[in-house]
């Protein structure tokens, strides 16, 4: 029995072939969404408050902003809580957030995005808009000094 083992060919065992493997982290998305939201005129996200910051119930996400990744299909859903300025039509609003998120989520991390769900959770007032002279409405946390960077300050 100990010949018929020792008569055995190793060049007939296959080397298994070689796997890539990549993971996204749910913060990179979510960046990559509040990019996409930026570059959206009349939209805002939802600000955190007081409650929240003391407790650090915002650490591990961006507000309004929620990913959830499934590995086997690679795709991803995501839900986005937002405000809009008054006087915008919000179905035409709601689909091009829609379809600009899509499109930047696939474009930027080659995974399929399954579904999109957008929340309007408030309508900004005109004179927001006029009040800070912008084109966009962006959330104050997002328009001090420290920017974005704080939000991530403890990995990156």
């Amino acid at each position: 029995m100990q010949d018929k083992q020792s008569k055995v060919d190793t060049k007939e065992f296959e080397i298994p072939a070689t796997t890539f493997s990549r993971d996204i982290e749910t913060r990179v998305i979510q960046v990559i969404i509040l990019q996409t939201l930026g570059n959206i005129e009349g939209v805002g996200l939802l600000e955190g408050n007081l409650i929240d910051t003391l407790f650090g119930r915002d650490i591990d996400r961006i507000k309004g902003i929620h990913v959830e990744q499934e590995n086997k299909t690679h795709s991803v859903k995501v839900k986005v809580e937002i405000n809009v300025l008054y006087g915008i039509s919000i179905p035409e609003k709601t689909e091009e957030v829609q379809s600009k998120i899509v499109s930047e989520i696939t474009n930027l991390t080659g995974l399929h995005v399954s579904a999109v769900h957008v929340v309007v959770k408030g309508l900004l007032p005109k004179e927001e808009k006029e009040k800070k002279g912008k084109d966009k409405i962006y959330p104050a946390s997002l328009l001090s000094d420290d920017g974005i960077e704080n939000v991530f300050s403890e990995e990156f």
